[in-house]
């Protein structure tokens, strides 16, 4: 390992324009390769994610970097869930009982041209766009690339290669194709899609309904979620099943079924969606896919990073974190003075493994959550409950959403573990009736419970580890 080493990093979107700003501060030589084009004067978003949700595991990557307050500056704060029924009407659940915590809706290309813009500042990083990476030879370091506009293909050798190519991961393909050593890997896709839409801002340029929360009409099967932007509009984003029940994606096809569907399940979200028809037909629809694989690294060579790596589905807000955290801990295993990029590699994949696979199962458990049991009356009071004692008891009390979202120094996995020990005893405090929302408790009242729990949580971790879950 040293300075003069020519590192190649595959995909220049969030992950990949932070780790080659990161790697450029340590006074690395960067070249950093994109197959699309760049973004910061072409407009690529059409009907891909083009807002994310951005909390304190993201921040922290961002501050390592320099860069945290510039991108608070293009964020929108949202302190918790607005959720919407059938009939119109509306309840708030806040994402803590503490003052000051709350995710971000940020723009993805205004986040990924900032990171572009410092990482260029840097005389030791060169950015490649319409660069497509067919494969890459992992024996001998050397990706193979074709050049949209020229229609060119060349390699580039490299001595060190990083693939931060998102879940269609050409290095992670070159793995497993070549064969030259025993690697893992799963894809599992949920039989949900989504298709984004738009509520545009009012005459005034202002927002239509709240921009303080995020907004989700639960459905059960299905569910609309609304993520405000910038410019008075809202993305929104339908999660519907390709080919289940009375309506999915594949019998959705025509005017007439879409106007149905919306008017029977959302009409207050039609009323402010003018060009449903046309982005509902237009737009296209995407997977929702969890990706797992092992090892992340091959040799002293060639490693995996973000979605490459762990790629996730949306529901819990933490794909583009896990993303940033990634290059937080992968600096900090750097910091370590350790004697080869392998031991590097080795040691990363060791210590954050567990951590995503925790993550990419916490996502798909709040893809129940927030399509039906948000709406569900003791999932109402399981919450109710938690405020009050994040609200009460801010430094002794966290929820499994705080612990995940809003505590960027304990990893996901001991969030994870801890956090379902603490649901399960609040249900069975709340089964057993030893608590109840209706009361206006004390904070001697409230203590009892708070005591209860932890005695109740303990109990269940104990278990858990005994039985080895």
């Amino acid at each position: 390992m040293n300075r003069k080493d020519k590192i190649v990093i595959i995909g220049a979107g969030l992950c990949g324009s932070l780790l080659a700003l990161r790697l450029a501060q340590r006074d690395y030589k960067i070249e950093l390769y994109e197959s699309r084009p760049d973004l910061r004067t072409v407009d690529i978003s059409a009907g891909r994610s083009i807002n994310l949700a951005l909390s304190d595991r993201g921040f922290k990557a961002l501050r390592l970097c320099g860069v945290e307050e510039q991108a608070r500056e293009i964020c929108i704060p949202m302190y918790g869930r607005l959720m919407h029924d059938n009939a119109g009407n509306t309840f708030a659940s806040n994402y803590s009982g503490r003052e000051n915590e709350y995710i971000n809706s940020i723009s993805r290309g205004d986040l990924n041209a900032l990171l572009l813009n410092e990482a260029e500042k840097h005389e030791n990083v060169n950015i490649y766009f319409n660069k497509k990476c067919k494969n890459v030879d992992i024996e001998n370091n050397t990706a193979h690339f074709k050049d949209y506009k020229t229609k060119e293909e060349f390699s580039v050798k490299a001595d060190v290669l990083f693939g931060t190519d998102g879940a269609g991961s050409s290095l992670r393909k070159s793995y497993y194709l070549e064969r030259k050593f025993l690697f893992s890997y799963s894809q599992n896709y949920l039989n949900h899609g989504y298709k984004e839409l738009e509520i545009p801002a009012d005459k005034n340029g202002e927002h239509q309904i709240s921009n303080q929360h995020l907004h989700i009409w639960p459905r059960g099967d299905f569910m609309l979620i609304a993520l405000p932007n910038l410019d008075g509009s809202f993305t929104v984003t339908l999660f519907l099943s390709y080919n289940e029940g009375e309506f999915n994606f594949e019998n959705l096809t025509s005017e007439e079924k879409i106007t149905a569907f919306f008017e029977k399940e959302f009409p207050d979200a039609l009323a402010i969606i003018p060009n449903i028809k046309e982005e509902f037909l237009n737009n296209p629809t995407g997977a929702l896919g969890t990706i797992k694989c092992s090892p992340w690294s091959y040799q002293n060579k060639t490693v995996l990073l973000g979605d490459a790596a762990h790629a996730i589905v949306p529901f819990y807000g933490q794909g583009m974190n896990a993303s940033f955290e990634d290059v937080t801990v992968f600096d900090e295993i750097l910091n370590q003075d350790l004697d080869s990029w392998k031991t590097v590699f080795k040691t990363y994949e060791k210590v954050r493994k567990q951590d995503t696979d925790a993550i990419a199962d916490l996502a798909i458990d709040n893809f129940y959550e927030m399509r039906d049991h948000v709406a569900n009356p003791i999932f109402k009071e399981k919450r109710k409950i938690e405020m009050d004692l994040e609200k009460t008891f801010p430094t002794e009390y966290f929820s499994k959403y705080s612990l995940v979202t809003f505590n960027e120094n304990i990893g996901y996995d001991n969030a994870m573990k801890k956090g379902r020990a603490q649901d399960k005893a609040l249900l069975n405090l709340i089964a057993g009736n030893e608590v109840h929302t209706h009361l206006n408790m004390t904070k001697e009242e409230l203590r009892v419970v708070l005591e209860k729990v932890i005695v109740e949580t303990n109990t269940i971790l104990e278990e858990d580890k005994i039985a080895g879950l």
